[in-house]
């Protein structure tokens, strides 16, 4: 009996809870988002096992990370990285929400790192926000399955105490928030630059001048919740945008930065004018614009040898590149040295073209200019201080839009071409011209900052978000 009335009195005080939270606090279109994401028949007595932050501190023995893309997953592994260093003993799952996470091979192989959750490849390559047509593909793959199923497992997670870092945009902060649990957030592909960066006269620049942020005002509610204890951005003018929307956000480094090798220039190299070609990752995309690239290196008039580095992932194959080459008049030649690194060699007139799987991070440092239809390691390149020219494709990711995007994100140190002739034309210039060169490659590095962020991020992660430090109290923004 006494038993029974001890239940009934833990039912009264929840239901007292609930009702208590039942008052709307933002209408922006947060609830739409939040109806399409939960379940029917969710129950609310759910979310009290997890008290927000300012009234009870919450310290999580183990991490789980939710990314959606490859850039975000390299991002992630990056921090992860350097968390795992500091924390040898944390517990870390993660959940790629795009792709299948081809990046933490390694730490998975290694068994510091523990993936989680269903996962799958999408037509659209992750990029259904910029077409209808990849929207379509990637709802008929089962997208609306694939997400409820990886909602679950966050949602799992958090009832289990884990802490839960979103890596990426709205989709994985939404997941992380609808847990219910502890989150932190690395807001990766936005920034502030590519609107406060001439010319400024897209629709949507206005629409981000009137807003004072390219962060949309239902991703500050969920950056402002006081269950998110860090919000990390890419640079300190976004990082000063949102402040000014009350969000506690902080840009401690830009971990797409670390990692990479300096080594001085092979002397096989040495007398050649060293261009790097990044064509993406995503098929058959990256195919069709490392064709496009091929053919804008044909137009180029110049008798001086030309080595033309092929950095790419387990996606396109060194097989597939290989067969536009001999579409394209290339010949197999051995490579000039092993020390290069690089997995096949072709020629071409006075081109050198050298293919490297896995070599980015080794061949970025060496190069003078970049031919890219590429996202994450565009912004790397440029970053090293070497300019790019980029050639917009019929995409679904590399199209005109993101292209100009990417260009005034990084102050113009990537120059999108229209066409294969406008391409060579401006890299005869940029090889002719050593101080345009310079100029440009000091832009990119300013914007990208310096190495250093991962170790950065890792501290605040630690500190704020699996530690028992409270992180400055933020507007309460917690599932009703």
């Amino acid at each position: 009996m006494q038993r029974t009335k001890t239940r009934t009195r833990q039912l009264l005080q929840l239901v007292w809870r609930t009702l208590s939270k039942a008052a709307p606090r933002f209408e922006l279109g947060i609830k739409d988002l939040q109806s399409s994401a939960l379940p029917l028949g969710h129950a609310a007595a759910r979310e009290t096992q997890f008290p927000s932050a300012d009234r009870i501190s919450h310290s999580a023995s183990s991490l789980l990370v939710i990314c959606n893309g490859h850039g975000e997953d390299l991002i992630a592994l990056r921090v992860l990285e350097a968390l795992h260093r500091k924390c040898p003993n944390l517990p870390i799952e993660v959940l790629p929400l795009v792709g299948v996470g081809q990046a933490f091979e390694h730490a998975l192989a290694a068994g510091w790192l523990q993936r989680l959750g269903p996962s799958a490849p999408l037509p659209s390559g992750g990029f259904s926000n910029q077409s209808l047509r990849g929207l379509i593909a990637d709802l008929a793959a089962g997208l609306t399955l694939l997400s409820w199923r990886q909602w679950r497992c966050v949602r799992r997670s958090a009832k289990a105490g884990k802490a839960i870092l979103a890596v990426g945009d709205l989709l994985p902060l939404l997941m992380a928030w609808s847990s219910g649990g502890t989150y932190g957030f690395i807001g990766t592909p936005k920034s502030d630059y590519t609107w406060r960066s001439g010319p400024g006269r897209a629709l949507s620049d206005h629409y981000h001048r009137l807003k004072g942020s390219e962060w949309d005002p239902w991703e500050w509610a969920l950056m402002r919740s006081s269950r998110c204890r860090v919000v990390a951005v890419r640079d300190h003018l976004t990082a000063r945008g949102l402040r000014r929307h009350g969000v506690a956000a902080k840009a401690p480094g830009n971990p797409m930065m670390d990692g990479f090798k300096v080594e001085s220039i092979p002397a096989a190299l040495n007398r050649c004018r060293r261009l790097l070609l990044l064509c993406g990752s995503r098929m058959p995309e990256a195919g069709t614009n490392f064709k496009r690239l091929l053919e804008g290196l044909d137009q180029l008039n110049s008798d001086l040898p030309l080595a033309v580095l092929v950095a790419f992932g387990s996606q396109p194959s060194l097989n597939q590149l290989e067969a536009i080459l001999r579409t394209d008049g290339y010949l197999p030649s051995p490579p000039p040295i092993d020390i290069l690194g690089a997995k096949a060699c072709w020629v071409k007139g006075t081109q050198l073209l050298l293919l490297g799987p896995g070599q980015f991070n080794r061949w970025a440092a060496w190069t003078e200019v970049g031919l890219v239809t590429a996202g994450t390691a565009t912004e790397q390149l440029v970053g090293l201080g070497i300019p790019a020219l980029s050639m917009p494709g019929p995409g679904p990711q590399f199209k005109r839009q993101f292209a100009m995007r990417q260009s005034r994100l990084l102050g113009g140190a990537v120059l999108p071409c229209q066409s294969k002739e406008e391409l060579a034309d401006r890299l005869q210039r940029l090889l002719k011209d050593d101080s345009l060169r310079q100029r440009l490659g000091r832009i990119g590095n300013r914007r990208m900052g310096t190495a250093g962020g991962s170790a950065a991020l890792a501290a605040l992660i630690s500190q704020l978000l699996l530690g028992h430090t409270r992180a400055p109290r933020q507007r309460s923004f917690d599932p009703p």
